[in-house]
């Protein structure tokens, strides 16, 4: 009996941590299924539709910005991440949800008893919990500021500049960047202009950052 009893445990534990889950429509380097599902449900119901700002969190791509940020972190950051997710995700387990069902994990709870979950965590008595939750609404924060619409609406979109190339430019790549990606040469620096005037409030925004006109 207790064979079969540790067999069943084992079998429904797996069920619960791997399947069920739906299948990405985005191909991911490091995340796995069920965190992409989490992300995006906890961003969905940290930054809901109609707040502040109307994007809801589930338009922002947060699973596709978390990716690229894990890839481009080091294993040990990696590591910690991928812990951070699996353990909200499956913390039902002892600290549980709110209503009824309130122990499936998070991503098969409904947004309101998300939502009670995700205060539990920042309202704890235990400080290690309240610290879990600063971790990952820092990380959901800034998958959803760096949306261009997010941006738009707080007024800090990027403008288009047309800016001068300088020495500093030759050893600096953008961040995250490897500096081999550096596109300036020596002969590509500029004299600095006298000549330029001062951006204003009605400046156009970079591409990257400007309404979809289409």
């Amino acid at each position: 009996m207790t064979g079969l009893f540790v067999a069943a445990l084992i079998a429904w534990l797996f069920t619960r941590a791997l399947l069920g889950y739906p299948k990405p429509t985005t191909h991911y380097r490091r995340l796995l299924r069920g965190e992409a599902a989490f992300v995006e449900a906890a961003c969905g119901v940290m930054f809901p539709a109609g707040g502040a700002i109307p994007l809801a969190g589930t338009e922002v791509g947060a699973a596709p910005y978390l990716d690229r940020m894990m890839d481009a972190s080091k294993p040990r950051i990696r590591a910690l991440m991928h812990s951070l997710f699996f353990l909200v995700e499956h913390a039902s387990l002892v600290f549980r949800g709110p209503g009824r069902g309130g122990r499936r994990r998070f991503t098969r709870l409904d947004p309101e008893q998300q939502l009670g979950v995700l205060r539990g965590w920042e309202t704890s008595s235990f400080f290690a919990r309240r610290l879990v939750f600063v971790s990952l609404r820092s990380l959901l924060a800034m998958a959803y500021l760096q949306h261009p619409s997010v941006l738009r609406e707080l007024g800090i979109a990027p403008m288009a500049i047309d800016t001068s190339v300088c020495e500093a430019d030759l050893w600096m790549p953008r961040v995250g960047a490897d500096p081999s990606t550096i596109p300036w040469s020596v002969s590509d620096v500029n004299t600095p202009r006298d000549d330029v005037e001062p951006l204003n409030l009605d400046s156009p925004l970079h591409p990257d950052y400007a309404e979809d006109s289409s």
